[in-house]
């Protein structure tokens, strides 16, 4: 019996951890999230956060630490969760002091998503990927604009809008090449249609007009191929803008434009 009642004496290994914020107030919380944050550990702001908001919802910080949830999210790679927190404040703060930065935000979620390790840092070609995230960030970026021109994100965002009507543009194009190769000629010419519509300042532009009028060669419309090529002609007197090499491969204007700026980073 005596073994016994010692052996009860013993605390359990299975014994939850203390929690140090047990007793924190909703500032103590904050400031420690805060710091985390800012010392790049996301992973730790992001639990911190997420105490704070499930024990003071509604208190000074709430909405602060709300943003700073979402931000945490994005710099620790989870797109899904900072989306959802991005769209969850909108929609409850709407009226919200600075909401322009949770649409900026949002634009620049979708503009990285996607892009790995080996891509940041290995040439690969921005413009082959699936333009869904692209699109979403186009959007974000336009709606920032649209409701806030004179928002301090506005600069930035317009710079990032040319590069993504050039990645546009540069998919596009692709797919059109591709089209070509399979002999589908109507489908290459609405998408370079569709190139010159949309994205009129990019320099997929002028490829786009000579594969058209290519393509309405095939298709024995040999008055819409010359006056495609008229176009060209009548546009780019001294040629084909060149598309920037670097090392031994191409590189499209979009990653001139995305590198350049930095964007990507």
């Amino acid at each position: 019996m005596s073994a016994c009642a010692g052996l009860e004496l013993l605390p359990s290994p299975f014994a939850e951890e203390e929690d140090k914020t047990a007793n924190w107030s909703a500032g103590d919380y904050y400031k420690e999230a805060k710091k985390q944050m800012d010392d790049e550990n996301y992973t730790a702001a992001i639990e911190l956060f997420q105490k704070l908001e499930a024990r003071y919802p509604f208190g000074t910080y709430a909405q602060q630490s709300q943003v700073d949830l979402a931000y945490s999210y994005y710099k620790d790679s989870e797109p899904d969760s900072a989306l959802s927190t991005a769209n969850r404040f909108i929609r409850v703060y709407p009226r919200y002091e600075n909401i322009d930065y949770l649409y900026y935000l949002k634009g620049l979620i979708n503009f990285n998503r996607g892009i790995g390790l080996f891509e940041r840092y290995l040439p690969t070609d921005k413009t082959q990927r699936d333009p869904g995230a692209t699109s979403r960030s186009l959007g974000d970026f336009e709606t920032l604009l649209r409701r806030f021109p004179n928002s301090q994100y506005a600069a930035d965002s317009k710079q990032r809008i040319i590069a993504l009507h050039s990645n546009l543009a540069l998919y596009d194009l692709n797919v059109a090449q591709y089209y070509m190769k399979r002999g589908a000629y109507i489908a290459v010419v609405n998408r370079c249609k569709n190139i010159i519509e949309k994205y009129p300042k990019t320099t997929a532009v002028p490829r786009a007009l000579l594969l058209m009028s290519d393509a309405y060669k095939r298709l024995g419309m040999a008055d819409l191929a010359k006056y495609s090529q008229r176009v060209y002609n009548l546009n780019y007197p001294k040629g084909m803008p060149p598309l920037y090499k670097v090392d031994d491969r191409e590189k499209t204007s979009a990653e001139s434009v995305w590198e350049y700026l930095e964007l990507d980073k």
